[in-house]
């Protein structure tokens, strides 16, 4: 246990140079992407497309850009600073803080972010830090209910496929695995709609939010009920459109290990099939599983939700994300990456310790990180 804690500590100790190079290399990029919140308050006041993806004259950055509006009295070529007062240039960088260098604005940022201090959106006139717990239980609601109920069907579906190799289930679930892997979950989703949410046929549950309206003011067991009322068809959607690669990888880590010669010696030793699957197979064959679980995790809870968060009208963390990079919301993009990439972290920390529960043989004093 005292190897184990030691392991636990090494590993929160790494989260910090992680997440700073992560931040800093997201930071950097950030400087040489087009367009930003100068140059789209620019354009709203020029009576042009407040679009993020507007461009300067000569394509760049907000760093090009920062240039271009300090040197505007100075024959600059940026269009969209044209006519501007120089002083109310400076007082827009300002407010934005591109008033710095980007070493300080990074230096400032991390000492921010090291006490969860995330900023400010810019046009959302909100911390971020309240935004994200604002979204937070959307996101959290789809990709814990979507991990858990795609990890309950596809264990113990693979391992079924398993032993049952080649013969008439395993291929009738093959085809249905086939099919749920070929047609993206956004897909699923939008046949939901249109057999049971009133897009065609039955109207049995709701498109908006994840709770009604009225949800304060219902007793316990009804809110319950609404909730799950309104988690249906979403969470039904990322199931269908994400099991089938975990069932298909559970059911050939089986197959690697059961023609194994362990396998081969405790059944001439006369144990059971269900003895050997349980206390000799599973443990090793799941290790694979266990291993991707945070990509598996990470990818339902921010990519695979986008999507979903859309057609659903469920606003979570995966929408906001995009919403951010498409306005240039720079306090928000990194402020959401900062929360995902501590949450990834954290989820492969757990994996880990995941990996002793199911192989107590995992020896944690013997690895160096």
């Amino acid at each position: 246990m005292n190897s184990m804690a030691a392991y636990i500590f090494r590993r929160l100790l790494l989260m910090i140079p992680t997440i700073f190079g992560i931040m800093l290399i997201s930071f950097c990029i950030i400087q040489f992407v087009p367009g930003g919140p100068v140059e789209r308050m620019i354009a709203q006041m020029q009576g042009r497309s407040g679009d993020a993806t507007a461009r300067f004259s000569g394509g760049g950055s907000d760093l090009a850009a920062n240039n271009a509006l300090q040197n505007v009295g100075e024959g600059n070529k940026y269009r969209g600073a044209q006519g501007l007062d120089p002083e109310f240039l400076a007082t827009l960088n300002k407010m934005y803080g591109f008033d710095k260098p980007a070493p300080e604005r990074f230096a400032l940022m991390a000492w921010n972010y090291a006490r969860f201090d995330l900023g400010e959106s810019y046009y959302r006139n909100i911390s971020v830090l309240d935004l994200v717990k604002e979204k937070m239980p959307v996101s959290i609601s789809l990709g814990i209910w979507s991990t858990l109920l795609i990890y309950l069907i596809s264990i113990p579906l693979g391992i079924k496929k398993a032993v049952r190799d080649g013969e008439t289930f395993d291929i009738w679930t093959s085809a249905v695995i086939f099919v749920g892997h070929a047609i993206p979950s956004f897909m699923f989703a939008i046949l939901l709609i249109i057999l049971f949410a009133g897009g065609r046929y039955w109207d049995i549950f709701p498109l908006r939010g994840i709770v009604s309206e009225n949800w304060s003011s219902l007793d316990w067991p009804h809110r319950l009920f609404d909730y799950m009322w309104h988690m249906t068809l979403p969470v039904l959607a990322m199931v269908i459109g994400g099991f089938a690669g975990l069932t298909m990888l559970t059911k050939n880590s089986f197959l690697d290990e059961i023609n194994k010669q362990y396998v081969l010696t405790a059944r001439a030793k006369g144990l059971t099939e269900n003895r050997i699957l349980y206390r000799h197979i599973f443990r090793n064959a799941m290790l694979i599983v266990i291993a991707g679980f945070p990509a598996a995790f990470l990818g339902i809870f921010f990519t695979g939700s986008l999507l979903i968060e859309v057609i659903f009208s469920l606003d979570g963390l995966g929408l906001l994300g995009y919403e951010s990079v498409i306005n240039r919301d720079y306090p928000v993009v990194l402020g959401t990456l900062y929360v995902f990439s501590l949450i990834g972290l954290l989820t492969t920390l757990i994996r880990d310790i995941i990996y002793i529960k199911v192989d107590p043989r995992i020896d944690f004093s013997a690895r160096s990180i």
